[in-house]
């Protein structure tokens, strides 16, 4: 089934991680939907390198924390925090592809 990962997360969220790199936080309603998704392998450097139109060498990581239900992808920012033409200095306001993606999860209740 396709869902949308702002209906089975319950936080998703976007932080600085320096000044050069861009935190997104995917954490998710419980463990077995968490299971679910991580089983999947649907959180890719493929789906944030289209969502974020960012080539996938990019995305520096993409770390599975159990204990927390979530998943945490670390990517370069296109522009530096606080330089020229950045539009948001905290990285705050990055999560925004993330709310509308959509991914397949087999057997899906």
């Amino acid at each position: 089934m396709i869902v949308k990962l702002r209906n089975i997360a319950k936080i998703i969220r976007s932080k600085n991680a320096g000044p050069y790199e861009l935190t997104l936080d995917i954490m998710f309603n419980d463990d077995e939907v968490y299971q679910k998704v991580k089983e999947a392998g649907v959180i890719n450097k493929e789906l944030i390198s289209r969502l974020y139109t960012v080539p996938a060498d990019k995305i520096l990581d993409i770390i599975e924390f159990d204990p927390a239900a979530a998943i945490k992808i670390t990517m370069l920012r296109p522009i530096v925090s606080g330089n020229v033409g950045d539009t948001d200095i905290y990285g705050a306001q990055q999560h925004a592809p993330l709310l509308n993606a959509a991914v397949y999860i087999p057997n899906w209740q």
